[in-house]
């Protein structure tokens, strides 16, 4: 039995919301409370469940990067994704920001460890923990 694929006005609502977020990382809260100011009655396990639905579907990527941590996601339009190449993320420890790396090094590595490894690294869930030049000032080195 085919399974049945449902639009609703909450999904919609959320694709609507996603799409304006291109390029950037939102949690399910941050969905939950705009579109809530924004007139809807949206709750947020209903946002996580259609995000998780998302993910399934290649809509969203989801980063879960640690403890502590609400998971992050980002919107792929497979037509319009806003990095040309694989999406390689840093975590800092410190403060919790989320930072896309654009970095031709980190692809070598990804080519190294396929080549060298036999070991296929999934660049869109791969998060590089460490200190963002904001918090490094803090942190002695």
């Amino acid at each position: 039995m085919e399974k049945r694929t449902y639009n609703t006005k909450r999904q919609n609502e959320l694709l609507d919301y996603l799409k304006s977020t291109k390029g950037q990382h939102v949690t399910a809260q941050d969905a939950a409370s705009y579109l809530r100011k924004n007139g809807s009655s949206i709750g947020v396990t209903t946002v996580y469940r259609q995000f998780e639905k998302f993910v399934d579907d290649g809509i969203l990527n989801k980063f879960e990067t640690g403890e502590g941590y609400a998971a992050c996601y980002e919107y792929m339009d497979p037509e319009e994704h806003v990095h040309d190449h694989d999406c390689f993320h840093a975590r800092c420890e410190k403060c919790g920001k989320l930072i896309h790396l654009d970095c031709s090094v980190i692809s070598e590595i990804e080519k190294h460890l396929l080549e060298k490894h036999k070991f296929m690294l999934n660049p869109n869930r791969t998060v590089f923990y460490g200190v963002c030049k904001e918090c490094m000032a803090e942190v002695r080195i």
